[in-house]
């Protein structure tokens, strides 16, 4: 028997001494897993380990190794230290463990809390264990979510890493300082702006000086930042210049939460309403004086074109290069909307350039959705075979499994506590100890009933996606026949959208469609 383990940690290892090593908490799972396979006679295939990721992340590298490879049948059995170790969520405990391990002739084994899938008689443990954990994500989200926006409310910085131009100051947590020599680079870009030199002139005018962009500065400061994995990283862009033109960070201001997470199970981010940020003036020193400004400002206003009503493009922040990796511009010409790659613009040799019309790019993707839908999709096949929201039945078991549990141990608490009382009646016990002992029995009755409430939630919206699954037809129609897309078609279907150079001698402009199906 072949056996694959897998490990992961959510917190980062303080200790590290580069970002290769594995952290003490990865090798004692190694080792525990190792150990247990030894004693068990399995050969271990291989060894699966995600650092500093959590349970909810379905993107982890490793994670996803370990799945495409189990698809593939290269080996008998998962072995985690626990079942929370390879997922917290219980959509893939019910997609993977209970879903497709069987399938796939895979048994999953984790040794702390006893699951495993050879014994029939814990599918239910699992369940519970799977009910549970996605408790504890969505609580952890909470407490984390109020934490979080209270420190933001009163103007502590809460980011990973301070916004270019400002480093933290050691000595008080959440406070920020200014960083003299990414600074100077500021000021000189709100000069260069204010005396009429456009965003992008800028832009090349520090690429040609050689001075690296934020993201590199920070990499060049020894901060673990995350480099994007774009060609030309390194290079200052139009973006980078006219965000920082608006950034109110410059003058004092503490601006945050401007985008939020979409759920406790994804770190995908969105854009949130103006008025729903958080902004507390005078929390730090500024880098820009108020003058200059109100004066860029001014400018910024005078030079706005916004497209048609003000509206967000169809492909914002969808479309991107597919040489350099970078956003599409919006531009427009005699009437007609164009999306192309400003990189070129910025540096020598930066980037070939993408450009593509609006609505060829519009045609192109609706003329795909329909080569899907004529190719792989029979509408009634489709409506039967497509599953919206993974195994919602089995899901529905499970949270009625966890439900009935939690009444279960409110009725016993109950019980006990009139039980208390009686032996206090006839003094068996003293005054104290009672007052003590149902305080206890209250409070871990408190926490059932709290794991009761939100089972019942996640009930309530369940069978309301069940419910929804019955008219499953009426749902695929209303993408399989547009006529046009909106921009709530395109956040709903495409995550991205690759652009190419326009194929010489042609009018075709090659297209990679990134679909969020």
């Amino acid at each position: 028997m072949k056996a694959a383990i897998y490990c992961r940690l959510s917190e980062e290892d303080r200790n590290k001494q580069c970002t290769t090593d594995d952290s003490n908490s990865i090798q004692n799972q190694k080792a525990m897993l190792l150990q247990y396979a030894a004693e068990m006679g399995w050969e271990i295939y291989r060894i699966y380990s995600d650092d500093d990721y959590t349970g909810s992340d379905r993107r982890r590298p490793e994670f996803v190794r370990l799945l495409a490879d189990a698809e593939q049948r290269k080996f008998d059995i998962v072995l985690c230290k626990t079942q929370s170790r390879f997922t917290r969520e219980l959509e893939l405990v019910e997609k993977y463990i209970h879903g497709l391990f069987p399938i796939w002739g895979i048994r999953f084994v984790s040794i702390v809390d006893n699951a495993d899938t050879a014994n029939k008689g814990n599918k239910k443990s699992r369940q519970i264990n799977g009910l549970v954990n996605e408790w504890y994500l969505e609580d952890m989200s909470e407490n984390i979510r109020s934490v979080l926006t209270n420190r933001r409310e009163n103007g502590f910085h809460i980011g990973a890493f301070a916004l270019y131009g400002y480093k933290k100051d050691p000595e008080q947590k959440g406070h920020l300082i200014i960083d003299e020599e990414a600074a100077a680079v500021v000021r000189e870009v709100f000069t260069l702006f204010a005396s009429g030199m456009g965003k992008t002139a800028i832009a090349r005018l520090l690429n040609d000086r050689g001075i690296p962009n934020p993201t590199e500065y920070k990499r060049l400061q020894g901060l673990r930042y995350k480099t994007p994995k774009s060609r030309n990283s390194t290079l200052w862009r139009y973006s980078a210049i006219s965000d920082m033109l608006v950034n109110e960070i410059y003058i004092g201001n503490m601006v945050q939460g401007k985008y939020g997470s979409v759920s406790y199970k994804t770190k995908q981010n969105r854009p949130r309403p103006k008025a729903e940020w958080y902004r507390v003036e005078g929390t730090h020193e500024p880098i820009i004086d108020r003058e200059l400004w109100d004066r860029v400002q001014a400018l910024i206003a005078q030079k706005t074109k916004p497209w048609g009503n003000g509206s967000i493009g169809l492909f914002a922040r969808k479309a991107i290069c597919a040489n350099c990796g970078y956003a599409l511009r919006t531009s427009k010409n005699r009437g007609i909307h164009y999306l192309k790659c400003g990189s070129r613009h910025v540096a020598k040799d930066a980037c070939v350039g993408s450009f593509i019309q609006v609505a060829k790019l519009e045609r192109l993707v609706l003329d795909e959705l329909k080569r899907l839908s004529a190719a792989y999709l029979d509408e009634d096949e489709l409506a039967q075979g497509i599953e919206f929201a993974g195994n919602l039945q089995a899901q529905k078991a499970s949270i009625l499994a966890g439900i009935a549990n939690c009444r279960k141990r409110i009725e016993e608490y109950a019980k006990g506590t009139r039980e208390l009382y009686m032996d206090k009646v006839r003094g068996v016990i003293t005054e104290a100890d009672f007052a003590e002992m149902s305080k206890a029995f209250a409070k871990d009755r408190e926490h059932f009933e709290a794991q009761l409430q939100t089972a019942n939630a996640q009930l309530a919206e369940l069978e309301a996606r069940i419910q929804a699954g019955d008219n499953r037809r009426a749902l695929v129609e209303r993408y399989v026949d547009l006529d046009h897309l909106t921009r709530d078609v395109v956040e709903t279907l495409i995550d991205h959208i690759e652009v190419g150079k326009r194929i010489p001698g042609t009018k075709n402009v090659p297209i990679a469609i990134h679909w969020n199906f």
